[in-house]
């Protein structure tokens, strides 16, 4: 009798046991329907669901939390060099800009005034006709590398 008892005893404790390891499965179809059920479905990838504790785990996820850790941290490196890299070619381009502003500003006035007066060693002094057509031309060529579109290096 005292077998009988302890075999009894032995099945009732294995018995929540047993009722937890009820495995859910938890899929969406090609409409977007969610569906559950005890068996896994063929062809399509579905959450294995734990009933008791209610937390859920990919099936058939092999990779550890270190490769996890890994990955998330590579996705934060490729997004951190993505908005390092929007950064440098936002500032670029407003450099771009107040270049070309500047420039066409200097081509206009150097244009439409037949003489340009510079100081030079706390003297000031106009430009001679040469020295004029050369700055025309340095202002010619900045509008033209920063007003236009921008070229890859």
């Amino acid at each position: 009798m005292t077998i009988q008892l302890k075999t009894m005893a032995l099945l009732l404790a294995m018995v929540p046991a047993v009722a937890n390891a009820t495995v859910v499965y938890k899929w969406t179809d090609a409409d977007g329907v969610t569906h559950f059920g005890d068996r896994q479905p063929t062809g399509t990838q579905a959450e294995q669901i734990s009933v008791r504790s209610g937390q859920s785990n990919l099936v058939n996820s092999n990779s550890s939390a270190q490769q996890q850790l890994n990955e998330l941290e590579q996705r934060q490196r490729a997004a951190s060099e993505e908005s390092l890299a929007v950064d440098a070619a936002a500032t670029r381009q407003a450099q771009r800009k107040t270049n070309c502003d500047a420039a066409q500003q200097n081509l206009e006035i150097i244009s439409t005034n037949p003489r340009i007066r510079i100081t030079e060693n706390g003297e000031q002094r106009f430009l001679t006709p040469d020295e004029v057509s050369q700055q025309k031309q340095t202002y010619e060529n900045i509008v033209e590398q920063n007003c236009g579109a921008e070229q890859a290096p």
